[in-house]
């Protein structure tokens, strides 16, 4: 019988051996698991930036009215486990490994027939339809992993509702060029007579989406930010209120940056829809979006430390909007680290020129395609940014970052990769603390 950490090294190893495959291919693997899928009932979202987060908020929400909830979200930061949740904990090692041996036994059939190995993604895709079903979860939270159309998630095919968040260039070379033709991909999910929820503030996409579901003959909910309206702005969170049938209630979401509040209206907006066949009380939606977790985006890990996984266009400019929002209070220190199928050069002029941060720390991830520390530095250096230190070790560069900051805050951002090693290395602290 195969163990835990071999599970996980089999699948880490996918992507070596094998690419993409069709989304008849995952229909047929979810065939000869028994269609897992349809025993649940399935919010599905899709997006550029922000999907992770709605996931978050509705799970929260669902969780808050006492329903039993299941979370397939990716990327995870230091364990796998953590893009499968069950009522807001990752599922532990035991689920975990019965899914994958029972998905390898099918891969196992397949192999053998001469059909093509599921995807890294499809492979943790069908894992988690297995463990859902298995743990008895009715109701599952689930964002794609890219685009929409042709994405596994997308096998899919009677989710309760659909939900679109902002839309903007990324993964250019497999969605397309403009944010238009991304918008088709995304709003491939849209499924007939299903209500979709989709951010309405760029009209370009808004115009896409609300086609599409004209074609399908599916109910659409648009949200735009004048719907929405921020209350205050703190260092624990923002106070924000929503039109619709929640008008007049006042929400705190406990991420510190802007664009959550519109992630925040629109979850609320398909809670709203979903109220018809969900009994979600007033206070437990409040309470849910209030006290929502999700790793990695504007998050405070310590006091003055937030660390972002901002990476792609929309989410470095989203990040340069909240921290200018706490630079007139505070002086910003910054810990940078990127991989190299990212536009780094372009994150680094913006946030240079952006906020211009008192100081500067970069460092080079574990990772095959991470930057260089000290080229990352040279570009900081370029883009009129003074005090720039270059530091390999992410451990060192993250203690050097911590003393630079002094009493003022310390952003780690420029990818999810740095996130999940910084994180990794408090636990790992915390541990031999305990």
């Amino acid at each position: 019988m195969m163990v835990y950490e071999e599970a996980v090294s089999y699948i880490g190893e996918i992507p070596k051996f094998t690419t993409k495959n069709s989304l008849e291919h995952t229909k047929e693997c979810l065939r000869r698991l028994g269609d897992p899928q349809e025993a649940l009932q399935v919010i599905h979202v899709a997006g550029t930036n922000g999907k992770g987060s709605v996931c978050a908020y509705l799970a929260s929400i669902f969780q808050e009215g006492g329903y039993r909830c299941g979370l397939f979200t990716s990327p995870h930061l230091i364990r796998v486990n953590e893009r499968f949740c069950i009522d807001g904990e990752p599922v532990g090692d035991e689920l975990f490994l019965a899914a994958f041996e029972k998905v390898k036994g099918m891969i196992d059939g397949l192999l053998a027939e001469g059909n093509c190995h599921p995807s890294y993604f499809e492979t943790l895709f069908l894992m988690g339809m297995w463990m859902f079903r298995e743990a008895k979860v009715p109701y599952v939270i689930m964002e794609t992993g890219l685009g929409g159309r042709l994405d596994a998630t997308n096998a899919v095919e009677h989710p309760m509702a659909c939900v679109i968040t902002s839309v903007s260039l990324d993964h250019v070379q497999y969605l397309g060029d403009t944010v238009e033709q991304i918008a088709w991909e995304k709003a491939g999910i849209i499924k007939p007579g299903i209500p979709v929820i989709y951010d309405g503030n760029r009209p370009e996409t808004a115009y896409v989406i609300e086609k599409t579901a004209r074609q399908a003959g599916a109910p659409s909910y648009p949200v735009t930010e004048a719907c929405v309206k921020i209350q205050k702005i703190t260092s624990e969170g923002i106070d924000f209120t929503v039109d619709g049938d929640y008008a007049g209630e006042v929400f705190t979401t406990p991420f510190i940056a802007r664009y959550q509040v519109m992630n925040g209206a629109l979850a609320l907006r398909a809670a709203e829809l979903l109220r018809e066949r969900m009994a979600f009380t007033r206070e437990q939606v409040r309470n849910g979006i209030a006290n929502t977790k999700w790793q990695g985006r504007m998050e405070v890990i310590r006091p003055g430390i937030i660390v972002d996984g901002a990476h792609n266009d929309d989410g470095v400019a989203r990040f340069i909007e909240t921290a200018a929002d706490f630079q007139k209070d505070h002086t910003i220190t910054l810990l940078f680290a990127a991989v190299d199928d990212k536009d780094y050069p372009d994150m680094i002029r913006r946030i240079s020129t952006g906020i211009r941060p008192a100081h500067v720390v970069t460092a080079k991830i574990k990772d095959e395609r991470a930057v260089d520390a000290q080229t990352l530095a040279d570009l900081f250096r370029e883009n009129g940014c003074g005090q720039v230190q270059a530091v390999d070790n992410v451990e060192e560069a993250f203690m050097r970052a911590c003393s630079q900051r002094g009493d003022g805050l310390l952003f780690c951002v420029g990818s999810l990769y740095l996130v999940g090693e910084i994180k990794g290395l408090l636990q790992e602290k915390a541990g031999r603390v305990g």
